[in-house]
């Protein structure tokens, strides 16, 4: 999956509704028991829903290390897809343990991914009993994979929705602070690029703090569009000053140095930022 989004399995919302409404369908159109969803995970697979007709099969949260996973060989298939007449019976897949735990026969899956085209995981469907899916059940799967492509392109959005703005604060004549809060993909990173830039030149900023106290690193990569923004901002005479600095943000820079190698001032909070620039609030006295 994209590493600009890290959504909790739970918060898939509606792909968790939408998946349970048409495995019922799904279910009666392909004569299974069992339909269900995968995530990919760094490691392992887990089932975010999941419909099993009489006895549970797959409950919601199993998850199996992806190695011993079916949905790697999905995966891994240039189709995108693997059907089995008898999973048992197979010279691979009667190999892996999850196929004496479960004790089923017919399957069939196929690759669930984004708009982006990355893999979010798969779509799923088992029987106890031996099962012959032809080329149409193949391609009937795959079109409700392809419906539940825009849905988890739907939470992903939706997640990201709050983060998508530019929020500068302008906190006196020359000075002027961004908070970075969520994530940061390619799309918002040009976005913040563009209008920072574009503040400090029509706003005579001598000073530009940036708050990363909100920021999150998703997979350990850190969005390098705030090194590319710290130097615009040197070349056009703005002094950019670093505050927030979080774990994550600190255990990143351990390892990378990325931050370290930047001729910039790194101060504890906001306050600390305004009192290296030398602004003071003072208190005018009552009457």
């Amino acid at each position: 999956m994209s590493n600009e989004y890290n959504l909790a399995s739970s918060e898939y919302h509606s792909l968790i509704a939408t998946s349970k409404k048409l495995f019922h369908s799904i279910s009666k159109h392909l004569n299974v028991q069992t339909a269900y969803v995968t995530r990919r995970g760094d490691d392992a697979m887990t089932v975010l829903s999941s419909y099993n007709e009489k006895e549970e099969i797959i409950p919601e949260g199993y998850s199996v290390k992806y190695g011993d996973t079916y949905c790697r060989l999905i995966i891994m298939n240039e189709n995108n897809e693997m059907h089995k007449l008898n999973l048992a019976e197979d010279a691979i897949t009667k190999e892996l343990e999850v196929t004496s735990q479960l004790g089923v026969k017919g399957f069939l899956g196929v690759t669930l991914r984004d708009l982006q085209g990355d893999v979010f995981g798969t779509l799923c469907v088992m029987d106890k009993e031996e099962k012959n899916f032809c080329q149409s059940d193949i391609e009937y799967l795959q079109s409700m994979a392809d419906i539940l492509s825009y849905i988890v392109d739907l939470d992903q959005t939706k997640f990201n929705m709050n983060y998508l703005s530019v929020p500068i604060i302008p906190i006196t004549e020359g000075i002027a602070c961004l908070s970075i809060q969520g994530v940061i993909d390619e799309i918002r990173a040009e976005k913040i690029i563009n209008k920072v830039l574009e503040y400090g030149s029509s706003h005579d900023t001598v000073y530009f703090i940036i708050d990363f106290s909100g920021l999150l690193i998703l997979d350990g990569v850190f969005p390098t569009v705030f090194i590319n923004l710290v130097k615009s901002l040197k070349i056009m005479g703005i002094e950019s000053i670093l505050t927030g600095i979080t774990p994550d943000l600190a255990i990143h820079e351990k390892e990378s140095g990325q931050l370290s190698q930047l001729p910039i001032v790194k101060v504890r909070n906001l306050e600390s930022a305004l009192k290296y620039i030398g602004f003071h609030l003072t208190e005018t006295p009552t009457q």
